[in-house]
């Protein structure tokens, strides 16, 4: 099936200089297809473009944010245009000049817990638990994540994060720095709604900027450790994940 024809997994509306990306695919917890990591590089890569969006909001359909790729899906998936749709998706995230915050509820594992590391803001659900499953899928870290995590959390504490592949709930992640605040989840659409409300009412140019000079480098950086993230995992054994 071609990708004019693939059932949306991105729904995208803008709002008061909002543009609220969700991932939409809730029956299977949002998990990224090669469709999906497509759709949402447009659904970015237009905000970018659009003068009347102001901030990226990245939230989950459903119970969850996301579980990642989906698995059953690589079965039917070119492999070279996936590892070339994902690539574009991460160099997209890390070039954004636009701020992006992400709204993370229920899980968010694999590429759902690292593309979290890939925004400018996070802010996390009461509730919700991360997890970076890579040593226990047999494989290595994504998404440039092997530098994002250890420069956000310090490198025990990544070490301890990717080779344990241990769960993280929601107030240890405001405790490591992998989010900015952790919101009950009564509350959590109004609040995070709210938030880049704030951040849409001021000047752009004031915002561009203040993310530019905070940004500086990190696109590049993020690539270079996407690229060695791959030769790392082509370059593993075939072995299957342990078993839990």
């Amino acid at each position: 099936m071609s990708d004019t024809l693939s059932p949306t997994e991105i729904h995208v509306e803008v709002t008061d200089g909002i543009r609220l990306v969700t991932l939409d695919r809730p029956a299977r917890l949002n998990a990224f297809t090669s469709t999906g990591y497509l759709q949402l590089t447009h659904a970015l890569a237009d905000a970018d473009l659009d003068a009347s969006v102001r901030v990226v909001l990245i939230r989950g359909a459903g119970r969850g944010f996301s579980s990642g790729v989906d698995l059953d899906a690589l079965t039917f998936s070119d492999p070279e245009e996936l590892r070339t749709r994902f690539a574009d998706l991460v160099g997209t995230l890390a070039g954004m000049s636009k701020p992006v915050v992400a709204a993370p509820h229920g899980v968010a594992v694999g590429f759902g817990m690292t593309l979290l590391l890939l925004c400018d803001v996070v802010l996390v659900a009461e509730g919700c638990r991360l997890r970076a499953p890579f040593t226990a899928l047999g494989t290595v870290p994504e998404a440039g994540s092997s530098h994002l995590l250890p420069a956000l959390i310090g490198r025990q504490a990544a070490m301890d994060v990717v080779l344990s592949s241990r769960w993280i709930d929601s107030a240890e992640t405001v405790r490591l720095g992998l989010a900015a605040a952790e919101i009950p989840l009564a509350d959590f659409d109004e609040v995070v709604r709210r938030y880049a409300r704030t951040i849409a009412d001021f000047a752009p140019e004031s915002i561009v900027a203040s993310k530019r000079l905070l940004s500086a480098n990190r696109k590049q950086t993020i690539l270079d450790a996407l690229a060695a993230e791959y030769e790392a995992a082509r370059a593993l054994p075939a072995i299957g994940p342990r078993t839990e």
